[in-house]
């Protein structure tokens, strides 16, 4: 299947940010949608939204680093619409700091969130796509995978990861499946130092507000990849504002 329209696609993260404006952007070009974030609340407002202009979405309460979210979102896919043709693993936190400052909770969270629950959603995701023949794997990381920057050190491990694991995947998927990596370099989203200590996150957050790009830029950019004809793989995109170094 071509295009976007008709394509039933799942979005971890959607509450906000890139997973909000990308549920947005999606259904806008006809995209049947399984969104799931942990902010029940925030999620239930962009469901409400897509419907309320006649799109086609449904919520879940998500926890990307429980296995059994993960399976409940795919299984909402295939019980509402039959079929999942896109798994886009959106979620994230930025919650970076010096090491000396020994937040190792905050480490934890980051390796649980990029690493294990970009895991959860291959294990969710996988075998639906090997039963259909088809399916895509979008990847949401970032720069940060390619260009370490302090105090971002184990965000940036983490995000490498991602895009470790994209390639090792992509490697493996054979001919009938697609997997896309997405990297954003700085957005404009309410993640942004969002955890940090307070000289941080004001250095970032002043950071975002000078150069940022806006989130439906990195939609667009997914949406790219999704839109393909089949047989084309569009393996990897960067995407940053322009005033980035």
């Amino acid at each position: 299947m071509s295009g976007i329209h008709g394509k039933v696609i799942a979005i971890t993260g959607a509450s906000s940010g890139i997973g909000e404006a990308t549920a947005v952007y999606l259904a806008e070009k006809g995209a049947r949608l399984v969104l799931g974030a942990r902010r029940e609340g925030r999620l239930n407002a962009v469901v409400d939204s897509i419907t309320a202009k006649g799109g086609t979405a449904t919520g879940l309460v998500v926890d990307v680093t429980r296995r059994e979210d993960l399976q409940r979102l795919t299984r909402t896919a295939l019980s509402q619409y039959g079929r999942l043709d896109v798994l886009v693993s959106n979620a994230g936190t930025m919650a970076v700091s010096p090491f000396d400052e020994l937040r190792q909770d905050d480490w934890d969270a980051m390796v649980a969130t990029h690493i294990t629950g970009l895991l959860n959603g291959i294990g969710a995701a996988l075998p639906v796509f090997r039963r259909q023949g088809s399916g895509q794997f979008v990847n949401v990381a970032s720069t940060a995978a390619y260009v370490v920057k302090s105090p971002q050190g184990v965000y940036a491990a983490t995000k490498a990861a991602v895009k470790v694991l994209t390639e090792g995947l992509r490697q493996e998927s054979g001919p009938d499946l697609r997997v896309t990596l997405v990297s954003p370099g700085f957005t404009n989203t309410e993640g942004v130092g969002k955890g940090a200590g307070p000289e941080v996150a004001a250095a970032l957050t002043e950071q975002r507000d000078a150069i940022a790009m806006p989130p439906c830029a990195v939609a667009s950019a997914i949406g790219y990849a999704i839109e393909q004809p089949e047989g084309v793989d569009v393996s990897e995109i960067v995407v940053r504002p322009t005033a980035q170094a």
